[in-house]
């Protein structure tokens, strides 16, 4: 055998093992993609991941790496490169789940579907409680939630002629992005407010913004007040009674808010005459008329009742069975006296 024919031999087997290490290696190369792009391991039941505007699939996904939320920057941007979504990637805040891989994780970025947070507002609430609310699940600081609210600017644009949006912001289930502004949400709850008294209290629209607010102002006061969906119009019956005669309004409701609200002290389980006596304008005990605002963002039960009273003479109302929350409603104080303490309604009952 030549030394020609040997050296020709020797060459072939030396492309046949390059070959098979090359075969080997794109196929060990595929194989560690794939993986990279498997979901990591550690995400547990999810995490919230926010793109910032102008950010790079190479940024994002040393962001989702550093988070432990992909196993691989380097697969994921090969990833984005490859389909052409490089600068597909949607500013916003997302909720990466556990069984998320590259994949899903780029596509969920790429549609803009950003993470929502539920927010169930309970009727009855207190603009106070309400942002309390938002900040606890971490949509808005309380004290940024409450100046919104009370924002004059924010209050003229939104058409409320009151010092704060108390009142305007209706209870309901909500859900909101994470990175939505607080005004916004603020607007969000307005809005529906306002839908909702269109749909269902069509009568309202032909009032004007003050006669709307002494109508809110009064159903915050039943919303507080009643246990029992029926006897919701009873109760804002006796108080237009009351008002028509020039009496005090004499509600509890308004003695917690003061309370609460305009002290900032713990929600009492009962009023007592001392409470009766203490000088707030929002004291309907103190202080004949309407208070001067609302005292509750009040639900549709309420808002109702105070469009469609009961026609009744009745001046009085007390509870008589804490367990089933019914009152009962009488015309002259002589049935009235009776009652050795006065019971408050807590919120959301």
């Amino acid at each position: 055998m030549t030394k020609t024919h040997n050296a020709g031999l020797g060459f072939a087997r030396f492309l046949g093992v390059a070959a098979s290490a090359l075969l080997l290696g794109i196929v060990a190369a595929a194989l560690a993609f794939v993986i990279a792009l498997r979901p990591a391991p550690g995400i547990g039941e999810g995490s919230l991941f926010t793109v910032d505007k102008g950010e790079s699939a190479q940024v994002v996904g040393q962001k989702l790496e550093e988070k432990g939320l992909i196993r691989s920057a380097f697969a994921f941007r090969l990833l984005a490169k490859f389909g052409g979504q490089g600068s597909s990637l949607k500013a916003g805040t997302y909720r990466i789940l556990h069984d998320m891989g590259a994949n899903r994780i780029l596509d969920e970025l790429i549609s803009g579907k950003q993470a929502l947070v539920k927010v169930t507002i309970p009727e009855g609430y207190t603009l106070g409680q309400v942002a309390g609310l938002f900040d606890r699940l971490g949509l808005a600081r309380k004290a940024d939630f409450i100046a919104a609210a009370t924002s004059p600017k924010i209050l003229a644009e939104f058409g409320i002629p009151s010092s704060s949006a108390e009142g305007y912001l209706f209870p309901d289930t909500y859900f909101f992005p994470v990175a939505f502004s607080t005004e916004n949400a603020l607007g969000t709850l307005v809005q529906t407010f306002r839908e909702r008294l269109a749909s269902s209290i069509p009568e309202a629209a032909s009032l004007s913004p003050q006669e709307l607010q002494e109508r809110i102002i009064l159903a915050s006061v039943v919303e507080r007040e009643y246990r029992s969906p029926d006897e919701a119009p009873l109760m804002a019956s006796v108080f237009y009674n009351r008002l028509k005669i020039k009496m005090a309004l004499q509600s509890c409701a308004t003695v917690v808010y003061v309370i609460t609200e305009r002290m900032g002290k713990p929600h009492p389980d009962v009023v007592y005459d001392r409470d009766l006596k203490l000088d707030d304008p929002y004291n309907t005990y103190e202080h004949r008329g309407l208070p001067p605002g609302p005292i509750s963002n009040p639900g549709m039960t309420s808002l109702k009742a105070a469009f469609y009273p009961a026609t009744t003479k009745y001046l009085y109302f007390r509870l008589v069975d804490e367990a089933s929350g019914k009152h009962h409603f009488s015309t002259t104080i002589e049935e009235h006296i009776n009652a050795r303490s006065l019971f408050v309604k807590k919120v959301g009952l």
